[in-house]
């Protein structure tokens, strides 16, 4: 369903999951194209929790992200040039070409920490928590992760905390299907978890804690309002867990396009590979949120089509962007560290 926010919001969130699928799809063509080295992880396929979720948040509060952080910085309004040049190590990228995909941090959207060390942002967002709390401003910490990052030691132990002192923090799981997830519905037990569903291990510390389908936009707005607003009432902390179906083209270690997004492919997956035909139609949720809006008349074709035209051209400037911007001088790379 869709969230029940005006149809302006609505077209602006479908923009934004847009922009999210278009920059991530560029970025594995730009790859393959041999234009820039390096590692990285997408976001595809998770556009329907990232973007209802950061919608909610004030300008003020606090975000951790992970290694599939860009679709993150998207949804909270980062530009896309910045963090194509962050990505390609260039000067104008959002930490002047240090931070690198896994590790792009913009301070001024409120990113205090990206990692791809899996697991370490739980402990620094309660950490972020306490000081908010201790400074009275009505901030709350927000950890996006994945389901890989609860098998890891600082996990409980951050629980424990957060849960004993009431800490103002929203841990956010977001179960891609890698371990955990057999459908946006329900989830298979995991082979590394002994912990089943995964929502059993915070409650084990007295977090409340829910499981919903993380394709359906409406839903996710309407359980991350609930428990935002608890947290910010001084509830202390939440967790919910977001189930999606794993994006076919992340099964090998190097992303692959299958289908490009179009707007048609919404409402005709005959243009996709045959073995990737059932994800499109049954569980992406960017066209499933386009279908949602023309069913509900927030929209037609011809309106998606102007947003998906808009985006592209968006991200073209921005590839433009960052290839033009220039290397740092050798001399930063002593600045802005600790010894």
């Amino acid at each position: 369903m869709l969230p029940d926010i005006p149809k302006k919001t609505l077209l602006d969130q479908c923009r934004r999951m847009l922009l999210i699928r278009h920059f991530e799809e560029r970025l594995i063509g730009l790859h393959h194209e041999g234009r820039f080295r390096g590692h990285y992880h997408v976001y595809i396929g998770q556009e329907a929790t990232g973007v209802p979720a950061i919608s909610l948040l004030r300008a003020d509060d606090l975000l951790f992200s992970t290694h599939r952080n860009h679709g993150h910085i998207l949804a909270r309004g980062g530009d896309p040039g910045r963090l194509l040049a962050e990505i390609l190590g260039r000067r104008d990228g959002y930490n002047r070409g240090k931070g690198g995909s896994f590790h792009t941090s913009p301070r001024e959207l409120g990113f205090l920490q990206c990692s791809g060390v899996v697991g370490g942002i739980l402990p620094l967002g309660a950490g972020a928590a306490y000081a908010a709390r201790s400074r009275g401003a009505g901030q709350i910490a927000v950890c996006l992760f994945g389901d890989g990052a609860l098998e890891e030691g600082a996990i409980p132990e951050t629980f424990n905390l957060a849960s004993l002192w009431k800490l103002p923090v929203l841990f956010l799981c977001e179960n891609n299907g890698k371990y955990g997830a057999g459908n946006a519905v329900g989830a298979a037990q995991s082979s590394t978890m002994a912990a089943y569903p995964l929502t059993d291990l915070p409650k084990a510390y007295k977090i409340p804690a829910v499981q919903v389908d993380g394709t359906d936009a409406g839903v996710v707005h309407e359980t991350l309002r609930e428990n935002i607003d608890a947290i910010r009432s001084g509830d202390g902390p939440r967790f919910i867990e977001t189930l999606t179906v794993r994006w076919p083209g992340s099964e090998t270690n190097w992303p692959v396009v299958k289908a490009p997004t179009t707007v048609e492919l919404a409402w005709d997956v005959s243009g996709a590979p045959e073995d990737v035909r059932g994800w499109y139609r049954d569980s992406d949720p960017v066209l499933r949120f386009m279908r949602e809006l023309v069913e509900n008349g927030h929209a037609d074709r011809g309106e998606l089509e102007a947003i998906n035209r808009s985006v592209v051209e968006q991200i073209a400037a921005a590839v433009d962007f960052a290839f033009d911007s220039p290397y740092p001088d050798l001399a930063e790379a002593e600045t802005d560290v600790f010894v």
